[in-house]
């Protein structure tokens, strides 16, 4: 079985070097690489091709969201996990748009970094409970719109409700 390769990118050191102890304490995973910009992590995810990126958002020269958007232009097949100390329902949602499919608060990390990278390699998405919990509430939030929103031109509540 060969190593999950994982690049982590992050503009602290500190963070990368706790980042880096916890995944390589788990069998069969290697950190390839670190990144300190946007920029740097874009060119080390060509050059280094990652199994996983680590990403943090606020990064000088490049924030994290574009870095996470040409990086898995470039290379799809990449899994983006998302590490940061912000949160909101707005950027979980422009996280997920950039194609990033894993969202772990660094509150959370040394509770769920393993199963967030783990899930990642797996092919399946990952958010913390907090992260969840922010995205269910906006999800359910824009979904109170008007039913008419989605209803076909035409068609009102009494026929959608015969239908």
């Amino acid at each position: 079985m060969t190593a999950l390769r994982i690049l982590v990118v992050d503009d602290h050191a500190v963070v990368r070097r706790g980042v880096r102890s916890l995944l390589e304490s788990h069998e069969g995973w290697e950190v390839c690489g670190e990144a300190t910009t946007g920029r740097d992590a874009v060119a080390q995810s060509l050059r280094l091709r990652p199994d996983v990126v680590v990403m943090d958002l606020s990064l000088p020269e490049l924030n994290g969201l574009d870095a996470t958007r040409q990086i898995l232009k470039a290379a799809p097949d990449t899994e983006v996990l998302v590490l940061t100390m912000h949160h909101s329902e707005q950027l979980a949602r422009d996280v997920l748009q950039a194609g990033a499919r894993g969202y772990v608060l660094k509150a959370d990390a040394d509770e769920n970094l393993i199963a967030a990278v783990d899930s990642l390699r797996q092919r399946k998405p990952f958010l913390t409970p907090t992260v969840t919990a922010f995205v269910l509430d906006d999800y359910v939030r824009r979904g109170d719109l008007a039913q008419d929103d989605l209803a076909p031109v035409g068609v009102t509540a009494r026929e959608r409700e015969i239908i």
